[in-house]
């Protein structure tokens, strides 16, 4: 027996237009860039400049309704795909022949030729007088080097595996034989088992070899472990220097190299220069203004030549794919558009909640805020803000900003105020860099400073901070 029942659910379903904008609002401005010039090679209505046409000569809207999925003729999957939200696929017009040219390639930024610090020790190695069997045992040495210079492994190890590789008996010997030729390789400490020996192998390597030398080199020998630590009254127990003596042996250690290939890694490694999103400049009347910077993105508009033939009555192939192409490129530019309106919004309410921080760059006057206060007053979601915020940049007159660094937790002080984290940190850092570094002080003492000055936070919250700070502990601190 049939039945006939009654539900009722809701469901979220976006439209293409806000799928697209949802794509583009966390690219970057570099970024988005690439993505108008990928969608300019795959959609020929598309094309680059502003839009001339009035009202009056504005090509034919086309219905959305018309291209929801499981419609008979204009599908919106014939040509987006829904899991992924983006079109991916090349278009059919770019797989014909006598169809590629140059302008398809996509720019990629050239890599500079550089030299890795394991081949540039290879080409010192070349220089001196070896047989193919010294060698052979140099190479694999090098190439066991890990990216501080050091060699981790024993050479037993790595003469059995040498032995292994190329079918040929190496002994210890000719490994430690070799191992002490490299050592002697430019920088000085390549090649070491630990930081112990690279600073051993960097002292015998010095010309100078004075009273100085003769103390830091019995530290390093002696006192190793104590020197980490920082330890510096069991050091002078152990060494029986005074502290005259020590400081100066210390300054000298201070000089050599923790990681001797340092010097030498640049293995054509290009970094990325930021490239802020966004613009903020005073105003004569010393009010702020913002804008999008753009760069090199063209203006977008439909190409008039599609326009009409999608106006004229042809196939329904042709049809087909001219609609599907102009609502493709039509919800691509308004996507674009309502991504600068979003992301001007946004800057510019964050700008009004942060208003005493961007007049004056000075990070202690940065209120608390998180994305919530954000998206209230541009009455948009959270997850919205989050997007425009992530990896964005504006270039203001006191440098660039990242915008995430402008969301921070509060914390009320004993007048009742709430504060910012940050400033707090900032405090901390302050506190820090006046100390006396030969009694340098520990958390509960700052914890107690910080509430002299009107900050009641737990020492815990004081060790966090200072952490997050890359502020090492009190101990690790002293300094001579």
């Amino acid at each position: 027996m049939q039945r006939q029942t009654q539900t009722q659910r809701q469901t979220l379903k976006y439209s293409p237009l806000q799928i697209q904008m949802l794509n583009l609002l966390h690219l970057t401005t570099m970024e988005l860039e690439q993505r108008i010039k990928e969608e300019l090679e795959e959609n020929p209505v598309l094309e680059e400049g502003k839009e001339e046409s009035t009202a009056e000569d504005a090509p034919e809207e086309f219905d959305d309704a018309d291209l929801s999925p499981g419609g008979d003729d204009n599908s919106v999957q014939d040509y987006y795909d829904w899991d992924e939200f983006r079109d991916d696929d090349i278009p059919d017009y770019k797989t014909y022949a006598n169809n590629q040219s140059a302008d398809n390639e996509l720019y990629t930024r050239p890599m500079v030729e550089a030299i890795s610090f394991r081949d540039d020790l290879k080409q010192q190695v070349h220089f001196l007088q070896l047989d193919e069997r010294q060698q052979l045992v140099a190479d694999f040495i090098l190439d066991s080097l890990d990216e501080d210079g050091f060699l981790r492994r024993e050479s037993d190890v790595i003469a059995d595996d040498i032995s292994f590789a190329n079918s040929m008996f190496i002994d210890t010997d000719e490994v430690n034989t070799m191992l002490k030729i490299i050592q002697q390789l430019d920088p000085p400490g390549i090649a070491a088992s630990d930081l112990r020996e690279c600073l051993i192998i960097q002292l015998n390597r010095m010309e100078v070899q004075n009273d100085t030398w003769k103390w830091a080199y019995k530290i390093v020998c002696d006192a190793f472990d104590e020197l980490g630590s920082r330890n510096y009254d069991k050091i002078m127990r152990i060494t029986g220097l005074d502290e005259e003596s020590l400081k100066k042996a210390i300054q000298l250690i201070t000089t050599l190299n923790p990681k001797p290939a340092s010097g030498l890694r640049n293995d054509a490694i290009v970094n990325e220069s930021i490239k802020p999103d966004f613009m903020l400049w005073y105003t004569e009347d010393g009010e702020i203004e913002v804008q999008l910077t753009w760069g090199n993105s063209p203006a977008l508009k439909l190409n008039k030549v599609f326009t009409q033939m999608a106006e004229e009555k042809r196939d329904k192939a042709t049809n087909q794919f001219l609609k599907n192409k102009m609502n493709s490129a039509k919800w691509f530019i308004d996507a674009i558009k309502q991504r600068e309106n979003t992301m001007l919004n946004t800057l510019k309410a964050i700008v009004k909640l942060q208003y005493d921080y961007f007049q004056t760059g000075d990070i202690k006057k940065l209120r608390p805020m998180i994305l919530k206060d954000v998206a209230e007053i541009i009455d948009m979601d959270i997850s919205t803000v989050s997007r425009v915020t992530t990896n964005k940049y504006v270039q203001t007159p006191f440098g660039i900003v990242l915008l995430k660094d402008l969301f921070t937790e509060g914390v009320t002080n004993e007048d009742g105020t709430e504060v910012s984290n940050r400033e707090i940190q900032e405090a901390i850092r302050e506190i820090v860099s006046d100390e006396d570094k030969r009694h340098p002080y520990n958390d509960q003492q700052i914890t107690d400073m910080l509430a002299e000055k009107g900050y009641s936070v737990a020492r815990r919250t004081v060790a966090k901070y200072r952490e997050q700070l890359n502020i090492p502990t009190a101990r690790l601190r002293v300094t001579i």
